[in-house]
């Protein structure tokens, strides 16, 4: 019951969060793509795991403490863990605008209402911040304490609205997280061939392996493959473009950019940051392919 009223609640923002979030999200998106080193930085590539939520809790544990050394009476303390709170609160909201700009449908929706309600917070924390600077020694007044505490509560708020996003509508998670990896072989069947009846040469072909699609390359004498679902969004690779890489071919997802290395499913560029299923390839008996997904 309590579920149903606040996802109710949430959907009711979106006559603002969608118009906002849209406007946001152009600007955001045309600043994280013109520097994709940055973009990288910030999702959390490098750590094959998004950033955004690894340093959430920093800015949510140590602006509680604020709270607490507020009620036992360390005003030293909890300035400093109001600065220390606040620099975490900038640096989560840069990685957060970092998947922003890659996030789209319900989802930027929620994300905008979450990014909202972390702004707010942020500029209560703020003012209780000043109000606080002129003697960090002394007690804090009744407006900074109260307005810490608020704070505090609508972080507590936007943490639950920014785990919908992650839980509900499944951004920034692997689309692979739950896949096996079995070691039959199995028929490839490739959605076209050319007139000799091979894969064609260098570009991405959809092939189906079981119940599964797969992007398929011939590359020479080889056959690559990967999962046809990007890892990150779940976009048609065998749409995407082929691109020459020094690891071999790559293929890039035609939704958001992110990039895979064919052989064996790296991620070479965001905003994905988990590596994609590879599959081996090898020509069947009595003719055609037989794939199954590489250990």
């Amino acid at each position: 019951m309590l579920a149903r009223m606040l996802t109710r609640l949430m959907d009711s923002q979106r006559p603002w969060t969608k118009p906002l979030g849209d406007w946001i999200h152009g600007i955001d998106h045309a600043v994280f793509h013109a520097v994709p080193m940055l973009r990288d930085l910030l999702n959390g590539r490098w750590l094959g795991h998004p950033l955004h939520p690894a340093i959430t809790d920093i800015p949510i544990g140590v602006l509680g403490l604020v709270i607490l050394f507020d009620v036992i009476g360390q005003p030293v303390a909890a300035w400093w863990s109001l600065l220390v709170g606040v620099l975490a609160m900038l640096g989560a909201a840069l990685a957060g605008y970092a998947d922003y700009a890659d996030t789209d449908g319900r989802a930027r929706e929620r994300a905008t209402l979450h990014s909202m309600l972390m702004l707010a917070a942020l500029a209560l924390y703020l003012v209780s911040l000043v109000l606080r600077a002129g003697s960090i020694s002394a007690a804090p007044s009744v407006v900074a304490v109260a307005l810490s505490v608020i704070a505090w509560l609508i972080v507590v708020t936007s943490a639950y609205v920014g785990g919908d996003v992650v839980y509900v509508d499944g951004n920034m998670v692997s689309r692979h997280a739950f896949r096996g990896s079995g070691t039959k072989w199995i028929a490839l069947e490739p959605a076209e061939v050319d007139a000799l009846g091979a894969i064609p040469e260098g570009r991405p072909v959809k092939a189906k392996l079981g119940i599964n699609t797969l992007v398929v390359i011939r590359n020479g004498g080889t056959i690559l493959a990967l999962h046809d679902t990007c890892a990150h969004a779940g976009g048609p690779l065998s749409d995407g473009a082929l691109l020459a890489g020094p690891g071999g071919p790559i293929v890039e997802c035609p939704w958001h950019g992110s990039r895979f290395r064919m052989a064996d499913g790296g991620v070479v560029g965001g905003p994905s940051v988990y590596d994609q299923p590879a599959y081996e390839v090898r020509p069947r008996e009595g003719g055609g392919w037989e794939a199954r997904r590489a250990t």
